[in-house]
């Protein structure tokens, strides 16, 4: 198994159990899933990979995945920023595909 299938499947069982299923455009999420683990070896976390990470931990603590924004943006939006974590609506098409604003504050943008 991949590193990427490994982290699909690990990720899949928690977050689906707390109602974040996976986007079910399996590309995306396996390039999104490959992001993260590339900010793994690269910052020793895995950071959003549609923001731009600082390196330092406490400061990015906000977007490691799944970050503090996921939770707001799949309620109103039904997708959070990247579209990796979605709602089942989402998924199923039964509500628009949204674009997702970006609610990290521009000043966490750099430490």
């Amino acid at each position: 198994m991949s590193d990427v299938e490994e982290l699909y499947e690990r990720l899949k069982k928690a977050q689906d159990a707390k109602g974040y299923p996976f986007n079910e455009d399996r590309e995306r999420t396996f390039e999104l899933l490959e992001a993260l683990i590339t900010n793994k070896r690269r910052y020793g976390y895995m950071a959003c990979p549609c923001r731009l990470a600082s390196g330092n931990r406490e400061w990015d603590r906000d977007i490691i995945c799944p970050c503090v924004y996921r939770e707001p943006d799949v309620k109103e939006y039904g997708s959070c920023y990247c579209n990796l974590y979605v709602s089942r609506e989402w998924n199923d098409g039964s509500i628009e595909h949204a674009y997702v604003p970006e609610r990290r504050p521009p000043e966490k943008s750099r430490p």
